[in-house]
């Protein structure tokens, strides 16, 4: 097929017009698949590579040979920053042919949408908690804004796989086609698809459609990396007495470019790390990495006194979700000057694919979660025909004297060059989980189809939701259990008919905005100063005491806790910021690839002098420590520490499991965790023990409930507080704790006879 030539022709004037020589493999191959099947399709290539277009040509092509008599496309992205991002695109490309273009989020003026209500057409933008108010607020308008719905496109769909957000979506999807009764294809969009085929199913899930994955030449990846390691203070790595590794890394350049190391010096002070990205963004645009929103405010502070110490003007700014839209957004369009030379410190909020101009290179300070965040971030790279380019600044403490062997390996270090290793070698990314028991969102998805549709008998509402893709292992005599604790706690009543409807307790929950979105919110205070609004914190201080946002530090001056507002006032100086708790999901293969790079002896072409010294000083403790051989290593005394290498839910598992099936039989005492990367505890049996022991408790089969501490109740997601306890506990027994990986992991270990003790001199 002709791509190119079964484009409608307003397409193929706006190709001519932006001055393309020719389609890409991306394009050719969606066309062929939208125009060619009647299937789903998951288009999966890297950032920047034209995926909106691919996508887009042909179905407007195709709306434009038979207009739809409602919106034809359904466009759900995870950002309202993304929605209006592609909103100019997309209007630019459908204006020529008069296709309209809405966008629907909490920004969006009502006037807007009221004109989509009284006359829908063209493509509707939408974020989830959007769709869910539509759904919820608009539920008899849904028949006439989707009747004719041809195409949704799930543009980022792999930030949807593996949590509740995700599932709300599918959910919502489900629940729109019922109600409009039409049937339209999924399209989704992503640059970092680990398992394709599972992604596949996902988005398949709920639908008469199967899914159709195009493949195609998508060119060679080409990479700028980088990665250094700081200690906080001097002297560094590479100063103190140690070897580099020699040998030579597996890669050409064709894959990653070399890059010379840095000949500017980083200013003194008293953090060489954040000096090293002072010294090296000037002059240049570049996104700052860090893993939470704290880390995001320190290191903007520090990087902004570092303009005032050098006498510079100040270029760096901060973006993270708990800024006010109006800071975000200021930093999203300095972003777009390819004239500025300003930097931005940002979180996961810039990981996705809104263009923010040419970057010449994006900065992560210690490793992320994800291989698939790691991707995202480099991809904000190397956006015009330029390279991706990522430079790494790992940093820690020096280690005390006191402190015991674990402490001494770099963690952060060894994640980063996993994940890096991982993707190059394997192309992996994290799959989708689909094994959960989500009855946080069995509750949300129950109370929003009540608010929404009205009265139902107990019968007509379980038809309604439990047939939901995402709810396949939640069995009605669940759905029974969690109906009657909702009647009990009146979020749901009873007619006089029989029938179900909202209660008034739950009423006060879906009547407001906070119901739409189902993953975790703190309690939150807008701050101010006089009339303009930072953004928002968690935990007010009193009066007096001085908060951090939006990279400066602030003095508060009043709380007002009734309106959950902070008044304050500009200060100088540095304090540590706190925004509400950040959890990470490391998988298994990471740790797993994590303990390779310990054990083998090649180098990798990225790592900087410091770095290298530091991977070599790794390794020997690691080699001499008896790590590479044994999974227990014995510290002195009684003390003990354990090694598992497996990732957050089946190290989890693991901790439960020896505590409360092992620790009796083992005198295993004070257990603490560094999740996922090691336990240290006090134990009396010998080392042949542990592993005869824990072997002989994991043949004897492991029932999931028996992992959780008596009268638990582990809250884990946003509306988990609503469920009944018994729900609670098996949701996160059997869709949380990976206690099968675990078990193999026990069952694994071989027993060792010999006891290894260190020697470190």
């Amino acid at each position: 097929m002709d791509v190119f030539e079964r484009y409608a022709p307003f397409i193929q004037d706006y190709i001519y017009r932006s001055g393309w020589q020719s389609l890409r493999g991306v394009q050719n191959a969606a066309g062929e698949a939208i125009f060619g099947t009647d299937d789903n399709v998951l288009l999966t290539a890297s950032t920047a590579s034209g995926k909106t277009e691919a996508a887009f040509f042909p179905i407007l092509t195709l709306l434009e040979e038979d207009p739809s008599r409602t919106v034809g496309v359904l466009y759900i992205a995870p950002l309202k920053a993304l929605i209006n991002d592609q909103f100019g695109r997309l209007s630019e490309l459908c204006e020529e042919q008069g296709i309209e273009v809405f966008r629907w989020h909490g920004d969006v003026p009502q006037t807007q949408k009221r004109r989509l209500i009284r006359k829908p057409s063209g493509i509707l933008q939408i974020t989830p908690e959007s769709l869910e108010s539509l759904m919820i607020n608009k539920n008899m308008e849904i028949p006439s804004l989707f009747g004719d719905l041809r195409f949704i496109v799930i543009d980022e769909v792999h930030s949807l796989l593996r949590g509740d957000r995700g599932m709300q979506t599918f959910c919502l999807i489900e629940r729109l086609c019922r109600k409009a009764l039409c049937n339209p294809r999924r399209i989704g969009l992503s640059a970092t698809i680990g398992d394709p085929e599972a992604a596949g199913r996902f988005l398949s899930a709920g639908s008469t459609r199967k899914t159709v994955i195009p493949r195609f030449e998508g060119g060679r990846e080409v990479w700028r990396l980088s990665m250094e390691h700081f200690y906080n203070t001097d002297p560094q790595a590479s100063e103190q007495d140690a070897d580099p590794e020699s040998e030579e890394g597996p890669w050409t350049e064709e894959e990653i470019l070399p890059m010379e190391p840095p000949t500017d010096q980083a200013p003194s002070g008293a953090d060489p790390g954040i000096g090293y990205i002072f010294e090296h963004t000037r002059g240049k645009k570049c996104l700052v990495f860090t893993n939470s929103r704290e880390e995001c405010e320190v290191v903007c502070q520090k990087l902004r006194q570092y303009c005032e110490i050098n006498h510079e003007p100040e270029r760096f700014l901060i973006h993270h979700g708990n800024l006010s839209a109006s800071y975000r957004e200021s930093a999203e369009e300095e972003m777009k000057d390819d004239d500025s030379f300003q930097s931005v410190c940002a979180t996961a909020t810039l990981e996705l694919g809104i263009d923010i101009g040419r970057l010449e290179r994006a900065f992560q300070i210690d490793a992320p979660f994800t291989v698939s965040g790691f991707l995202q971030r480099m991809g904000r790279t190397g956006r015009r025909g330029d390279p991706s380019e990522m430079w790494f600044v790992m940093r820690e403490e020096h280690p005390l004297a006191r402190d015991m062997m674990p402490v001494l390996i770099p963690w952060y270090m060894i994640q980063g060059i996993a994940l890096v290793q991982l993707y190059i070698e394997e192309r992996f990314v994290e799959p989708p989980r689909m094994d959960r028991l989500p009855f946080s969102l069995l509750y949300h998805q129950t109370m929003s189809t009540l608010a929404s549709c009205g009265e139902m008998t107990p019968g007509e509402l379980a038809g309604r939701v439990l047939p939901l893709a995402c709810f396949h292992r939640i069995t009605q005599e669940d759905y029974k259990i969690l109906l009657r604790h909702l009647l009990s706690i009146d979020h749901i009543s009873r007619t006089e008919n029989g029938g179900l409807i909202v209660g008034l307790t739950g009423e006060r929950i879906t009547n407001s905005y906070k119901f739409y979105a189902v993953f975790q919110e703190n309690i939150e205070y807008a701050v101010r100063t006089g009339s303009e609004e930072l953004g928002t914190i968690v935990k007010p201080p009193p009066p007096g005491d001085k908060v951090a946002i939006a990279g400066r530090v602030w003095l508060v001056e009043e709380v007002d806790h009734q309106k959950r507002e902070v008044y304050c006032s500009l200060v100088k100086g540095s304090i540590p910021a706190y925004f509400g708790d950040v959890a990470g999901d490391i998988h298994t293969r990471i740790l797993e690839r994590m303990r390779q790079v310990l054990a083998e002896q090649k180098s990798y072409p990225y790592l900087m002098q410091h770095a290298s010294y530091r991977l070599a000083e790794a390794r020997r403790i690691f080699d001499k420590s008896g790590m590479k051989d044994h999974s227990l290593i014995h510290l002195g005394g009684n003390m003990w520490a354990l090694f598992p290498w497996l990732g957050s839910y089946s190290f989890l598992a693991l901790e439960r499991f020896l505590k409360l099936r092992c620790a009796a039989r083992l005198g295993l005492k004070q257990l603490n965790s560094f999740r996922p990367y090691y336990m240290q505890f006090t134990m009396k049996a010998a080392e042949e023990d542990f592993f005869r022991i824990t072997a002989e408790e994991a043949e004897k089969g492991i029932d999931p409930m028996e992992l959780l501490y008596p009268k638990e109740n582990p809250v884990f997601e946003k509306y988990d507080e609503y469920v009944p306890e018994e729900l609670i506990r098996k949701g996160f027994a059997f869709g949380v704790l990976d206690t099968e990986e675990m078990r193999r992991k026990v069952l694994s270990w071989c027993p060792k006879t010999e006891t290894v003790f260190l020697d470190m001199d």
